[in-house]
């Protein structure tokens, strides 16, 4: 298959370029012939990888509901995200055990992959736990762990550093999963001491956790200074315009868009549920009943779209939402635009809008191939 006449993000950069694919991608630059799909100038991105997210388009990776999880592949695969890692909720052990097993025996072989399943809790603070409901909460156990991951499905834990057990918790956990340090109230030093034994990402900076002060850097500066990757919500709700712009800034490409999104996703305003608890969206602001942020409602696409209209540029955007968190969690076939990568591609337009997106060089939309 081709794409012709395209401009393709070749790294943090915009180039013209023609790609051959199948499964993979064969070659990328001034190919001969003619035939495929003329891009007319669109972008081709790497296909998006979101590595934070609950739900959409009506399910929830936490409901344990395998019959949710093709409906969910496919409208994640129609938005551009061509593979994710499905994130749960701090839940009951049997509640979670029983989520990561639908995951692991009932994702379907069509529509985006999932690339591991990411463990948000239970392992954080009472006092930063956010939507995460606190009567589920437990300290760091790799006992727990090993129990939720009999089949090898989970890639990657979020994890208050701080509590009690944490740091023992993370040395052993290190060398086989991605540690994220989040739903913190570790101040500069534990956070730096965690990075130093492997925590290497940051969950939705700025939120659900300490801000970043002059005298008390916090994670956020611990972060910075460790080298760390960081995600962030480009909601516009949960991280103002101009602190957007600033993570961008500070982070540069180790600044990661996520979506964290919940089951309405895709559907709208109304009154939804994220573990057990009622979650009410109005104006795209998805909240629990005392008013507290609970995930978005966007998919990262519009993600993207919503860093463009902040001021980022489109590469560093695009960047940020696909090469940025496959290098993170070391997904080392995707997430970039290259001879004998999978061919994850997505095709924009001008105004952001899709024309086409392929997932292993199939193309997943109606009447546009290549």
């Amino acid at each position: 298959m081709y794409i012709r006449n395209a401009r393709v993000l070749m790294g943090r950069s915009f180039r013209s370029a023609d790609l051959a694919f199948d499964r993979v991608i064969t070659a990328v630059g001034d190919l001969p012939g003619r035939g495929g799909l003329d891009a007319g100038g669109c972008y081709v991105l790497p296909g998006l990888v979101d590595i934070h997210t609950h739900g959409a388009a009506g399910g929830d990776f936490s409901d344990g509901a395998s019959a949710a999880l093709p409906v969910m592949a496919d409208w994640y695969a129609a938005q551009g995200t061509t593979a994710c890692l499905p994130t749960l909720m701090t839940l009951p052990e049997e509640a979670l055990a029983g989520a990561v097993e639908g995951i692991a025996a009932g994702w379907p072989a069509e529509g985006t992959r999932c690339l591991g399943v990411h463990l948000e809790g239970p392992f954080l603070s009472p006092s930063r736990c956010g939507a995460q409901p606190a009567a589920h909460l437990q300290r760091p156990d790799p006992a727990l762990l090993r129990r939720l991951d009999r089949r090898g499905t989970v890639r990657r834990i979020t994890l208050a550093c701080e509590l009690e057990g944490a740091m023992d918790f993370l040395r052993a956990a290190a060398g086989e999963y991605v540690v994220s340090l989040g739903h913190s109230e570790a101040d500069y030093e534990a956070a730096m001491e965690a990075f130093r034994a492997g925590a290497g990402l940051v969950t939705h900076l700025y939120n659900a956790m300490p801000p970043l002060c002059h005298r008390a850097p916090g994670l956020i500066g611990a972060a910075l200074d460790s080298g760390a990757w960081a995600e962030l919500i480009c909601d516009g709700l949960h991280v103002h315009p101009a602190a957007v712009r600033a993570a961008f800034r500070l982070f540069g490409e180790r600044l990661i868009l996520i979506s964290d999104s919940l089951r309405c996703a895709g559907l709208g305003d109304g009154t939804y549920t994220l573990a057990g608890q009622a979650v009410t969206v109005r104006q795209g602001r998805a909240a629990l009943p005392d008013g507290t942020l609970a995930g978005s409602a966007i998919s990262l696409l519009e993600g993207v779209r919503r860093a463009v209209e902040f001021g980022i540029p489109l590469e560093a955007a695009a960047y940020a939402a696909s090469t940025a968190p496959a290098r993170a969690i070391r997904a080392e076939d995707v997430g970039a635009i290259a001879p004998g990568r999978r061919a994850d591609l997505l095709v924009l337009d001008g105004a952001l809008e899709v024309v086409q997106v392929y997932i292993g060089g199939r193309p997943v939309l109606p009447g546009v191939s290549g």
